[in-house]
């Protein structure tokens, strides 16, 4: 199936996860905040089955500004006249600084290692250190739960594997405990697919 995870009651406002779909990138290839093209057929693909899924009312939906979730966002919006969405810097994926465009592969072991030691603070390739990013998201999540409650409807992010992954730490353990390497999620939607998770309201 599409959907998967957590859907709640009618009154629990929800947000969808949306991931884009499948890049033009060559397999093993290391892409984080690089702007790579997503295929064009899948996009309209993906866009035809969640126009479909979604509700008919949202209180939000916003996109990653990187090209292949704005495709996505595109081609949902050309079906859903009702809709309109945002471009959200704060659910872009990791940066990995000289790393990006290079094969894992031929990433030095070493750095690969120290990356993993200090999973939290070390920058991977002199980009962004996961600290960083799961402070962004946070924040974007927190003014997710509120537009939610607010509008009293489902907030919607086409975004990236690595963003999922954030908020399924965050709204598992919070924001005050960095993980380990080894207790980083490992699940997110398939390109293309989303998954949704119940919005708590803020100070839960």
């Amino acid at each position: 199936g599409q959907r998967a995870g957590a859907t709640g009651g009618m009154s629990a406002p929800r947000l969808w996860l949306v991931r884009h779909a499948r890049p033009e990138v060559a397999p093993g290839l290391c892409y984080g905040r690089l702007d790579v093209a997503a295929d064009a057929r899948h996009s309209r693909e993906s866009a035809r089955l969640l126009a479909q899924a979604l509700p008919p009312r949202l209180a939000a939906l916003h996109h990653s500004p990187l090209q292949r979730c704005e495709l996505l966002a595109q081609n949902l919006l050309s079906l859903r006249a009702d809709l309109a969405s945002k471009a959200e810097p704060r659910i872009t994926e990791m940066d990995f600084g000289q790393w990006e465009g290079r094969a894992w592969n031929d990433i030095a072991r070493a750095d690969i290692d120290a990356w993993t030691t200090r999973f939290g603070h070390h920058a991977p390739g002199g980009g962004e250190p996961l600290a960083a990013m799961l402070t962004r998201v946070s924040a974007a999540l927190d003014e997710a739960a509120a537009q939610a409650h607010a509008g009293g409807g489902d907030v919607v992010w086409i975004t990236h594997a690595g963003v999922a992954r954030c908020v399924h730490w965050l709204l598992t353990h919070g924001a005050a405990r960095m993980p380990l390497s080894h207790e980083w999620p490992q699940s997110a939607p398939g390109y293309g697919a989303w998954t949704t998770v119940l919005l708590p309201l803020k100070g839960r």
